[in-house]
């Protein structure tokens, strides 16, 4: 007898995040949707997980927009599936109980059938209340526990024992759900692990229950650990089409069916038409730049565990800041940090915890500087973490954060924080002067600054494409003509010889090595304050003309998703801010002038 699997197609989601970083405009891959409903798919992931951030963030698109022009695109019977982070919703931060219903609410209006809900940590405090929410609003619900392997010879979490122990939890805490998810975002699981899981699941639930299983191919055991899900009772996967399939996403769909070949497991698709739909997809995303190490199976990935969302996302702000060349040593260092922080499933926003504290541990020095996320997460401001923290760790991202560790529940902390909520983010837009819709509180909520800043018509485009060569290549032999584009503007520029450079028909002197050393230097008295590393400038907090001590906090940078506080090195009065919100920095270029 022959088994029908269903099937969940992640290109238009995570396929996205985990090859382009979630950077890709709507209209570009409407097309290839449209041609996947025509296929015959009739379950796609399209929105949550990084496509809330990444739209809004890099792409100058409402999130909320996108979502509508996907259902327009595929109709009203098609089942449009969101990820969401528990308490965290779809931020890196996480949110209090008003934030967490407006997320089920908005999505809900904004053309979401189905929200797969998770807790990287796997702590199941984080999952009730916003499980509740979801099916009050009237989307299926689709709980989820989070997998990954341990650093080579490490043990007290991740194997089938702690997952069953999960998923007890997860029926004692009576949280109501349509399915149940298995999803392993680093693709480390081994296939064995993934069969007793299912295989235990399976027995608890019974045979009515859905389960789903969900994995990458950054390890390269993706298909065998499928393979595995499928044979321990599971009967939903999650699978990719080209470009966005293998590597750092799912396996994909025709590789998938292949591999079932002569076995009692269909896919129910038609193998013909899913090619024909490569073909489409593949010339929608023909433009846009595609990573090398989105293509690659990588074995580091094992003992490191980064998910292929996180790694991709990462590797292009690595590039976007001239910085890529720390990549081997980041991925390295994630190691100690994976194991010193008490084993969080290496997932969205744990995996970004974990990135910016190796990123900060080979930037500035081992455990010299704490990333905000990962303290906050050793010290219990996230949930219970599966095992203890490192207590060496944790006393120093005590002593840093200036927090004591907690054991209170997140929302309960987060319910009164006037910085978090509906009411802070009225505030917000009130002070910018924009107008309090119900879509407009939750991206000021979510997005902090950078959605303020979108709402004001500030956003920034950080797409990567592949630029015509006209326009972004030299277009002379000598290498000397150029066309370049700043914030949206085109300018003509043609270098005329050492010292000299035209600029759209007019002659200036220029030098680039002198401009970018001079900027280190003040031009007054005073003690120079310069960046130690290259991001955007997120928030100023001193004027010029106030006085300050050394050590206060004179704007907040942000780099790699992580807030970076530039703090005064001397007691005095601000003579200078030499940058405005949204500027673009690189290290060692003057911020401001205390004297």
């Amino acid at each position: 007898m022959t088994k029908q699997i269903k099937v969940m197609d992640t290109s238009f989601r995570d396929g996205f995040q985990s090859v382009y970083g979630a950077r890709v405009f709507v209209d570009d891959f409407l097309p290839a949707l449209k041609s996947a409903v025509d296929a015959g798919i009739r379950h796609f992931e399209v929105a949550g997980g990084a496509r809330f951030q990444s739209p809004i963030f890099y792409c100058n698109e409402n999130a909320f927009d996108t979502m509508d022009k996907i259902r327009a695109a595929v109709g009203p019977d098609i089942n449009l599936q969101s990820l969401a982070r528990g308490v965290n919703v779809v931020g890196l931060d996480s949110q209090p109980r008003d934030m967490i219903n407006l997320h089920a609410k908005m999505f809900k209006k904004h053309g979401i059938t189905t929200i797969r809900n998770f807790d990287a940590l796997n702590d199941v405090n984080n999952l009730i209340y916003s499980g509740q929410c979801i099916v009050d609003n009237g989307l299926n619900h689709e709980v989820t526990i989070t997998m990954m392997e341990l650093p080579i010879g490490c043990t007290g979490a991740h194997d089938a024992a702690f997952y069953e122990r999960v998923l007890r939890s997860i029926l004692d805490a009576g949280i109501p759900f349509t399915s149940l998810a298995f999803k392993d975002a680093s693709g480390t699981s081994a296939p064995r692990k993934v069969y007793e899981t299912i295989k235990r699941t399976r027995e608890i639930l019974g045979s009515e229950a859905h389960i789903r299983f969900h994995s990458h191919e950054t390890a390269g055991t993706g298909l065998a650990a499928y393979l595995a899900a499928l044979d321990g009772g599971a009967d939903g996967i999650d699978l990719s089409m080209k470009p966005v399939s293998g590597g750092t996403a799912q396996p994909d769909i025709v590789s998938m069916w292949h591999a079932l070949k002569g076995t009692e497991y269909d896919l129910g698709i038609d193998i013909k038409k899913i090619l024909e739909t490569e073909e489409i997809f593949k010339e929608c995303m023909k433009d846009y730049f595609l990573p090398p190490e989105a293509l690659a199976v990588n074995p580091m990935i094992i003992q490191s565990p980064l998910p292929g969302g996180a790694l991709t996302a990462n590797t292009q702000m690595l590039r976007d800041n001239g910085i890529m060349d720390k990549y081997p040593q980041i991925v390295a260092a994630m190691e100690e940090v994976v194991e010193k922080g008490g084993f969080g499933t290496s997932v969205t926003p744990v995996s970004q915890f974990y990135f910016q504290q190796a990123f900060n541990n080979v930037m500035f020095g081992s455990w010299k500087k704490i990333a905000e996320g990962y303290g906050k997460m050793v010290l219990g401001y996230f949930g219970k973490t599966p095992c203890e923290p490192d207590s060496e760790v944790v006393k120093i991202a005590s002593e840093q954060l200036g927090l004591q560790p907690t054991t209170e529940k997140v929302v309960d902390i987060n319910d009164r924080n006037p910085d978090k909520g509906i009411e802070a983010a009225k505030k917000m837009l009130a002070e910018a002067g924009l107008e309090q819709t119900e879509e407009n509180i939750f991206i000021a909520g979510a997005c902090k600054e950078k959605g303020i800043m979108f709402l004001l018509g500030k956003g920034q485009i950080g797409v990567r494409k592949n630029c015509p060569k006209t326009e972004c290549a030299p277009v002379s032999k000598s290498g000397s003509e150029y066309t370049v584009s700043v914030n949206g503007k085109k300018y003509a520029i043609k270098l005329e010889g050492d010292g000299k450079a035209m600029v759209n028909g007019k002659e200036y002197s220029v030098n680039v090595k002198e401009g970018i050393e001079t900027a280190s230097v003040s031009s007054g008295e005073g003690t120079p304050v310069n960046a130690a590393l290259p991001g955007v400038i997120l928030r100023t907090c001193v004027s010029e003309g106030d006085e300050i001590s050394e050590g206060d906090v004179i704007l907040v940078l942000e780099a790699m998703k992580m807030e970076t506080e530039v703090k005064s090195p001397v007691g005095g009065v601000v003579k200078s801010i030499e940058v405005e919100q949204g500027d673009k920095v690189i290290t060692g270029q003057l911020l401001a002038t205390v004297g």
